[in-house]
């Protein structure tokens, strides 16, 4: 009787814990570790503001051009000869073949303007060379943005493979890889970057419009060091855990254990180093291309619109037109910010410590 009280008792408390786990399922659900990171990262304010700011470069820079050319047909390259005509008339008296006098009138005088200002065909005007502003400000973006991702692609794929390797084996193979790391990041970048310009720039063969990517070259040279010792890092930690142990035990090849079990567990981190590193890159562009070694004229980038404000080519822009330049640095500025402002956020949201 005593045993059949207690059967009837573990039945009953075994019915209440699948009640209280079927009323927990219902109440509450599992979040994925994915959906962990996004709700994260939509609590911060800045982060919505960063994405907002890119959203926005983005559609101004790609869609942008499509709708104006669409519209106004303007090209990016297109010359603007804004004629005036003049409000006076010239008078001139003179006498004829026949010997009667008479009176000249001209009204006929036009003034040809190249910087004109900001009209409802022109939005932001023209600058020196005619060309229309908001349209080059959309290619100029066009640009900007393109390289700085191919930038940032391929020092990613650098840093992985030099570093997946320098982790994983260690040793001879880390050493060699680290001592090369440590020789790249000791170099001036800009310094080294002006010298590879002027030098381009005099090798005839090269033609202008194919510098930028030699440039882009050198930039990924100068930049791949960062990602490197991420995933060493990384890897280091990670090659001693228990599922790694057993991957070995498998037969798994080192191949895929580098690039199919240790590498996906370091891209939180080099996203959000990447999502950095994108604001520096376009600032480097900027910086060449407002010393005149980025992208050749007559196409547009952010840094050779600013570059017409110099003050050594005169104080006239830069005083009496600011329509010429402060849009480019406000389009920057915003870029810049965008990029960091996201970086930050996914930052966050990627680690399990953060508590919002």
């Amino acid at each position: 009787m005593a045993l059949s009280n207690e059967n009837e008792k573990k039945q009953n408390y075994t019915d209440i814990q699948d009640y209280n786990e079927t009323e927990a399922e219902q109440h509450f659900r599992v979040i994925s570790p994915g959906r962990m990171v996004a709700k994260r990262f939509f609590k911060s304010k800045l982060s919505i503001a960063g994405l907002i700011m890119i959203i926005f470069v983005f559609i101004f820079s790609f869609l942008g051009p499509v709708i104006i050319d669409a519209t106004w047909g303007y090209k990016e390259t297109e010359v603007f000869k804004i004629e005036r005509i003049a409000d006076m008339v010239t008078t001139a008296e003179f006498v004829g073949p026949d010997g009667k006098p008479y009176s000249y009138y001209d009204k006929s005088q036009t003034l040809v303007l190249f910087k004109a200002p900001p009209s409802p065909e022109h939005w932001l005007g023209t600058d020196t060379s005619g060309f229309d502003i908001f349209t080059r400000l959309m290619h100029g973006g066009r640009i900007s943005l393109t390289i700085s991702f191919i930038v940032i692609f391929i020092e990613m794929i650098l840093g992985i493979i030099l570093g997946g390797l320098a982790g994983y084996y260690g040793k001879w193979v880390d050493q060699v890889v680290m001592r090369i790391v440590d020789i790249f990041t000791c170099l001036p970048g800009l310094p080294i970057l002006l010298v590879l310009s002027a030098t381009i720039t005099s090798i005839e063969s090269i033609k202008a419009e194919h510098r930028i990517y030699y440039l882009m070259a050198f930039m990924t040279l100068m930049g791949w060091t960062g990602f490197a010792r991420i995933v060493r890092g990384q890897i280091l930690m990670l090659r001693e855990q228990e599922y790694m142990m057993a991957a070995e035990t498998t037969g798994i090849s080192a191949f895929n254990r580098i690039f199919k079990h240790l590498v996906p567990n370091t891209m939180p981190q080099l996203i959000v180093s990447a999502t950095l590193g994108l604001g520096g890159v376009i600032l480097y562009e900027s910086t060449l291309s407002y010393l005149g070694l980025g992208v050749p004229f007559p196409r547009a980038a952010w840094g050779s619109m600013i570059a017409l404000a110099d003050p050594s080519k005169g104080q006239e822009i830069l005083a009496h037109y600011p329509n010429m330049w402060v849009p480019a640095g406000i389009l920057i500025v915003v870029t810049v910010l965008g990029f960091s402002f996201i970086g930050d956020g996914l930052r966050d949201a990627f680690d399990p410590r953060m508590k919002r």
